[in-house]
């Protein structure tokens, strides 16, 4: 991987990074792809809940909330 470009689980709350690849296939690709996980889409790692999963994220002024079974197979770069 590039240097900068990390899992969607490892960005740290309140960061916003663009999606660069999904590495998932099948069912859960389709999933991602519907709620708007394209390439180069922005995404804003809002907050943890009690238990540390799921994550809620910001993308395209919706809310969605990820496992990190999930999120670790969104490869994206932070902004700085």
């Amino acid at each position: 991987m590039n240097k900068g470009i990390i899992p969607l689980n490892l960005l740290p709350l309140g960061k916003k990074a663009i999606v660069r690849e999904l590495i998932s296939d099948g069912a859960t690709r389709r999933r991602m792809l519907d709620l708007g996980l394209i390439r180069d889409t922005v995404i804003e790692a809002l907050q943890r809940s009690p238990s540390g999963e799921p994550v809620a994220y910001a993308i395209r002024g919706a809310v969605i909330a990820l496992r990190s079974e999930e999120s670790s197979k969104i490869i994206v770069e932070p902004l700085q």
